[in-house]
């Protein structure tokens, strides 16, 4: 007997007739013997929905009753699959975030999971009932309702998944796995088998959208066992444990890691870059471009100092320019002007038409070239790199967003990428 956590997202969950193909699955690998909690996403637009309703109620609205009115979608979900479940006579009930509980931190909007009661759960596991649990929220001290930020559902499944020590946590998706890039610009790109904690946190970090960051890195803290894979597919399909999708493992699970320099290829235009001119070279001035950007809580990602220069005032002077998420731009500029005396800065210029172009794999650690040739082969097309950013098993590059679809498509090829042409 295995222990299993399903999660399905929005749009397996969009309508009754994919509520009914959910609870079918589930009751499959209820009759191979297995234990099964089941999370579950609000159906496909009913989110931004009731995020929309917060908006027209007030732009000042209490985060508090915001995470009440947008958590909603998922009970109603869970409630449907538990009725759908029962209709196939599986022994099933609905558990909401309070009643297991699921305790979180008190940051409304982006709690994060402190811990799982599992009294209650491992009651009804023992006693062969499907739990079906809504993704997405929990409960706070003083027993107000939280969530976990848009994409949550996924970590409440691992934090599930680890809670009870399951096997594996099984993620279905409107996709079939992994895949080396985005299979909509490289038709010939692979599925991949197996991706490691690492490059799969590092893939879902620039711009990959099949995993929520926070999840896999909760699942490499946890060493909790994800797949990934197709809830679109028929009744007759293969059981999720002959592995059809992807699963996301440590490293110690990967066969020939060394074989593959490069696992897949990112892209994100949600990216947005700042330059601030004639910024003062001298110690402490770049702490002060970055602290209020820190206290509210922008994300920064790549960092460029130019070398130090002369202004007609005949003091040294250099420009830094970064970027931040996109949706962070308007909130960025006016973080920096405010604190446009300590910075001293002469102008701050912006750019949305960016996009970033990221490589990740494990086997950089242990090659060299991986940079080199992402450079040349981009040069060689005309594609102008405006800023880089490096990890252990990561090379970052900012481009103009017209060029993000050829970059790829070149960079797919350049590391050995593409799929062999069926026989």
């Amino acid at each position: 007997m295995a222990r299993i956590v399903m999660k399905f997202g929005g749009t397996s969950m969009a309508g009754i007739e994919r509520i009914r193909a959910v609870a079918r699955r589930v009751k499959r690998e209820v009759e191979a013997g297995n234990q099964v909690a089941v999370v579950v996403s609000a159906m496909a637009g009913d989110t931004d929905r009731l995020v929309n309703f917060c908006r027209e109620a007030s732009s000042l609205y209490d985060p508090r009753e915001y995470d009440v009115v947008v958590s909603s979608g998922e009970q109603v979900t869970s409630g449907l699959l538990a009725i759908a479940l029962q209709a196939l006579g599986v022994p099933a009930r609905s558990w909401l975030g309070w009643q297991l509980p699921i305790r979180t931190s008190d940051a409304h909007a982006s709690a994060r999971i402190e811990e799982i009661d599992m009294a209650a759960l491992e009651k009804a596991l023992a006693s062969g009932e499907v739990a079906v649990i809504p993704g997405f929220q929990g409960v706070a001290d003083g027993a107000r309702l939280t969530t976990l930020g848009r994409g949550g559902s996924d970590t409440s499944a691992v934090a599930v998944a680890a809670a009870m020590k399951a096997d594996r946590c099984d993620i279905y998706t409107d996709v079939d796995g992994v895949y080396t890039t985005d299979p909509r610009i490289v038709p010939r790109a692979r599925k991949l088998r197996q991706v490691t904690y690492e490059e799969m946190l590092e893939l879902a970090s620039v711009g990959a959208k099949v995993l929520q960051t926070r999840s896999v890195g909760l699942a490499m803290k946890e060493n909790v066992r994800v797949q990934v894979l197709s809830s679109f597919v028929t009744d007759d399909a293969l059981m999720a444990d002959t592995l059809p999708g992807t699963m996301i493992v440590g490293e110690q699970e990967i066969e020939d890691m060394e074989r593959q320099l490069i696992t897949g290829i990112a892209h994100d235009k949600n990216e947005a870059k700042i330059t601030l001119t004639s910024v003062s070279d001298t110690p402490g001035s770049v702490a002060a471009i970055f602290a209020p950007l820190a206290a509210a809580g922008i994300n920064v990602d790549m960092i460029i100092q130019n070398i130090a220069h002369q202004t007609a005032e005949h003091a040294a002077a250099t420009d830094v320019t970064f970027t931040v998420p996109a949706v962070d731009l308007p909130r960025s500029i006016d973080a920096l002007n405010a604190a446009k005396g300590e910075i001293g800065f002469d102008k701050l210029v912006h750019d949305t038409r960016v996009a970033k172009i990221s490589v990740v794999g494990v086997g950089m650690k242990s090659h060299t070239g991986v940079a080199a040739t992402m450079f040349t082969t981009l040069g060689a097309r005309g594609i102008n790199i405006q800023a880089i950013s490096t990890s252990e098993i990561k090379v970052s590059v900012l481009i103009h967003e017209d060029e993000t679809e050829l970059a790829v498509r070149v960079l797919h090829t350049a590391y050995g990428l593409d799929a062999e042409e069926a026989a």
